[in-house]
């Protein structure tokens, strides 16, 4: 048995709900193993709420939109006009104590970016830094949200698509061992999106950071502001 969370895109703040499920784990690498797991897993959760509509998000989904919508999959268009995956665009935004950002990672193999040395080696992490800006570590996966939510509001037919479900997993993700997750921010998309929040909260990183900010220290967000 294992333990992971899904996330569900809410109407109010903080616009997701995260809830642990306890199901069958499958072991093992093989991708046929994964998908098991991820099949166990949604049929745990919907044993608990019936009405949900789940969608794995991860290169193991078995939904070809949950593969797209993989931060290895997703395309990130650069001001050069280039499009990366979302997942090198993020790491090479880290910045550390000694170090960073690392621009190199945005050309390397997606699969091999996490275990590039520089990332283990260069003291804590103390934020981001994209298109000129620093991006603070709290809320803790602020920026990660910020990427994915923007990336996502500008692929026309992805964006249609994922407003069909309301629930999202991501098998390899550990909460644990892990803090930023494609599946989280999917639903905080979804969420957004379903409450007309999207022109608002991306209409400048600065806006974006001031809401959640608000919520992460458990104030609402000023209503006028919201949904004037």
């Amino acid at each position: 048995m294992a333990l992971r969370p899904i996330f569900i895109a809410i109407d109010k703040y903080p616009y997701v709900k995260e809830e642990l499920i306890d199901f069958e784990w499958h072991k093992g690498m093989a991708v046929s193993q994964k998908q098991k797991s991820v099949r166990s897993l949604h049929k745990a959760a919907k044993e608990q709420m019936e009405e949900l509509e789940l969608l794995e998000i991860s290169t193991k989904s078995e939904d070809s939109l949950g593969i797209q919508l993989s931060a290895f999959n997703l395309q990130v268009k650069l001001k050069s006009g280039h499009e990366l995956p979302l997942e090198n665009v993020f790491h090479a935004s880290k910045v550390f104590e000694n170090g960073g950002p690392f621009k190199e990672l945005l050309s390397i193999p997606t699969h091999e970016v996490k275990r590039d040395p520089r990332l283990l080696e260069s003291g804590n992490l103390i934020g981001f830094s994209s298109k000129g800006k620093m991006w603070p570590l709290t809320p803790k996966t602020i920026f990660y949200d910020w990427l994915y939510v923007n990336t996502l509001m500008s692929k026309n037919e992805l964006k249609t698509r994922i407003t069909y479900y309301n629930a999202f997993t991501d098998i390899e993700f550990n909460p644990k061992k892990s803090i930023n997750c494609q599946a989280r921010s999917a639903a905080l998309f979804v969420s957004l999106s379903r409450n007309g929040l999207l022109k608002l909260l991306l209409s400048s990183s600065d806006e974006f950071i001031r809401q959640f900010s608000l919520i992460s220290t458990n104030d609402k967000p000023e209503q006028k502001d919201l949904f004037s």
